[in-house]
């Protein structure tokens, strides 16, 4: 399978790195380029299974434009790739419906894992992030119904040795 990718990002020289790394690889094509987040909504037309997006750009910024790729196609999957580590814009990306996000200092083959990801649907976060929000979140999660195991453990200790064999 080929995973359809657009590059925006405002740092030409940056798009024209991403694109070699891609280019490498036989199972990415890159059917579109963006200099800002106006150009990214458009590039979505290009139906790219994923845009990899920065967040600041100019006309209109990433977050904004993930916000409009996302609702007006919704098979179009949004990896925010930025230079900037602030809790805000990760949130923000998110919130916006991206499925990713993750900073430019990514190795080029864990962005090239990353991308196959977030292209087979699932949602892929920065470690630094992931840790961080588990921090601000860990403690509104809901109590697990009979203890950490969810009652396993009770269940089991009912049953006979017979039943208990495998």
């Amino acid at each position: 399978m080929t995973v359809r990718v657009v590059l925006a990002d405002d740092e030409q020289l940056l798009r024209v790195g991403f694109r070699m790394i891609l280019d490498a690889h036989a199972d990415f094509e890159v059917v579109a380029e963006a200099a800002d987040g106006r150009a990214a909504i458009a590039a979505a037309a290009h139906r790219p299974d994923v845009i990899v997006m920065d967040v600041r750009m100019p006309e209109l910024d990433g977050i904004a434009a993930t916000e409009t790729v996302t609702r007006e196609h919704p098979e179009v999957r949004v990896l925010i790739l930025t230079t900037f580590d602030l809790d805000e814009y990760a949130f923000a990306g998110l919130r916006a419906g991206a499925s990713g996000f993750l900073l430019k200092d990514t190795k080029p083959a864990d962005l090239i894992e990353v991308i196959r990801v977030v292209a087979s649907g699932d949602a892929v976060v920065s470690p630094r992030i992931t840790r961080r929000m588990l921090e601000l979140f860990s403690d509104r999660l809901p109590e697990v119904a009979g203890g950490a195991d969810g009652g396993v453990a009770a269940e089991l200790a009912c049953l006979t040795p017979r039943e208990l064999r495998c």
